[in-house]
């Protein structure tokens, strides 16, 4: 079986030509009127033209993103800058610091308690106990700061002696400012 293939007719292949050039032409035409230079990031929508292929040395920092690009390498170290002003001066924090301190007297009572205010003007810093001497039967039963310049301790004893022994409390004071 055959198939017949019509050849179109003269009126159709001039106006098929007709065409192509009204449509190509005046595209080629408004390429060829564009000024150089005239068409900008202004003129084209966001991904418009894309390539592969850009220029070398075209593109500046400015047209990569942060940290997009790799650092060079340190480059010298400048020069010291000048000195600046002093600043001003802080406080003068702790100064004249002392230890003072208290014995009760020595006998073989069973309970003893003393205390060591800080001289005038000056504040407690800490303080502590001891007993003299150091013995089994005996023990600090409390030791602490009562308030701003005043540390005290109390000595009981545990088991009954008749050996002699005292308490000593002191205080480290000094002046804060």
């Amino acid at each position: 079986m055959r198939i017949s293939v019509r050849r179109p007719s003269p009126a159709l292949v001039i106006s098929c030509v007709a065409l192509t050039v009204a449509l190509g032409g005046t595209s080629y035409a408004t390429v060829l009127n564009v000024p150089k230079g005239s068409v900008g990031t202004p003129q084209l929508k966001n991904s418009a033209v894309t390539s592969l292929k850009v220029k070398n040395r075209s593109l500046l920092r400015a047209d990569f993103a942060p940290g997009q690009l790799a650092a060079g390498p340190a480059g010298p170290a400048g020069a010291a800058g000048p000195a600046g002003p002093a600043g001003p001066a802080g406080p003068a924090g702790l100064s004249a610091l002392e230890r003072v301190e208290i014995t009760s007297v020595s006998n073989s009572a069973s309970s003893k308690s003393e205390s060591m205010a800080c001289p005038a003007g000056k504040r407690l810093l800490g303080g502590g106990a001891r007993l003299n001497p150091a013995l089994s039967q005996v023990a600090l039963q409390s030791s602490y700061p009562d308030n701003d310049n005043v540390y005290r301790a109390t000595a009981r004893e545990i088991v009954a002696t008749v050996s002699s022994w005292s308490l000593t409390v002191f205080a480290v004071c000094g002046t804060a400012s």
